[in-house]
């Protein structure tokens, strides 16, 4: 749909495709949290519906939310990358992993280097923003302390 291929047309893209997920945790989280105990304890002494919400329901409902996010943000670079070495993402001049594997790929014989190490790193960032959720999703959990 979009014929520019600059970074904010993949970001916009990536995040279009992305929200209704978000959604549906923050959503689930929140009907889970209004109906603990103390949010009705909260509304028996008096509480407004704003203080409830505020106070009570989204910092309690936006952990998953947290955890989702920095999970999705490892994939949502693959995501990128994949797209560029597909040749509907970012295009040159701007700088991706998925552009330098694409340039690369047509000289792996002669020199593996340059793909290799765009490859190697793509591959440890995701793979750390998956484990940074995973330690996120550990130290937010209550039911784990």
């Amino acid at each position: 749909m979009f014929r520019t291929g600059n970074v904010w047309t993949v970001m916009l893209a990536l995040a279009v495709l992305a929200w209704p997920m978000t959604f549906r945790i923050m959503r689930a989280a929140v009907i889970t949290a209004k109906n603990q105990d103390y949010v009705m304890a909260a509304r028996a002494l008096g509480a407004g519906p704003w203080r409830i919400m505020f106070r009570h329901i989204l910092p309690n409902s936006i952990a998953p939310v947290i955890v989702v996010a920095t999970i999705n943000l490892g994939s949502f670079i693959a995501a990128e990358a994949a797209l560029s070495f597909l040749g509907v993402g970012i295009r040159s001049p701007d700088i991706s992993w998925g552009l330098m594997i694409a340039e690369a790929r047509d000289r792996f014989l002669e020199a593996w280097e340059p793909l290799l190490f765009p490859a190697f790193m793509l591959s440890l960032t995701v793979l750390a923003f998956i484990m940074l959720g995973d330690a996120v999703r550990d130290a937010l959990d209550p039911k784990l302390r």
